[in-house]
């Protein structure tokens, strides 16, 4: 399935909480969108996996969300390396997104700026033919988004206003 958007978040919410307005925008426009979530959020001090399960499904059907999927790397401790980059790329590759979205890649989480991070790198090596994945035997195509957003994680100020979301902002609040 070809996306338009793909959103990242090292940890389940980290995208609705800096793009949920934009992405609730572009989804009423009938743009496919997906989220794929980094964690599980295992380390939160906010929660904990079970109900950021149940948060995630909920945010899934308010933002009509072709596909949202958890890579379930190990919270606090994911890093790069050959193996998750090769399991972003085949989803990158998978999902074809014209867009991607990822963490910032200056932030005080140390695991928002390893995202960021990986995802950039991941995305640029997605389109390389000499890097081959392959997803239930068969081989993948390269692809390589046209760009990557960096959402802006700052509790302090609305990061989606940085973009019109005008008419979208009490979505997100209730999102």
């Amino acid at each position: 399935m070809k996306l338009d958007i793909l959103a990242f978040g090292a940890h389940p919410d980290d995208v609705e909480i800096s793009a949920g307005a934009t992405l609730l925008k572009y989804s009423q426009q009938g743009k496919k969108i997906g989220i794929i979530d980094l964690t599980l959020g295992e380390l939160s001090t906010r929660g904990n996996v079970d109900l950021r399960k149940q948060e995630a499904q909920k945010a899934s059907e308010f933002l009509r969300l072709s596909v949202r999927e958890n890579l379930e790397l190990k919270d606090g401790f994911f890093s790069e390396n050959e193996d998750t980059l090769r399991l972003i790329i085949s989803k990158i590759r998978q999902y074809q997104p014209t867009i991607i979205m990822a963490n910032s890649l200056s932030d005080r989480h140390p695991d928002h700026g390893c995202a960021a991070q990986l995802l950039g790198n991941a995305a640029y090596y997605s389109g390389l033919l000499k890097i081959q994945t392959q997803v239930n035997g068969s081989k993948q195509m390269p692809w390589r988004p046209k760009i990557v957003l960096h959402y802006i994680q700052d509790f302090h100020r609305e990061p989606d206003l940085l973009l019109d979301v005008t008419g979208f902002e009490k979505d997100k609040v209730e999102l």
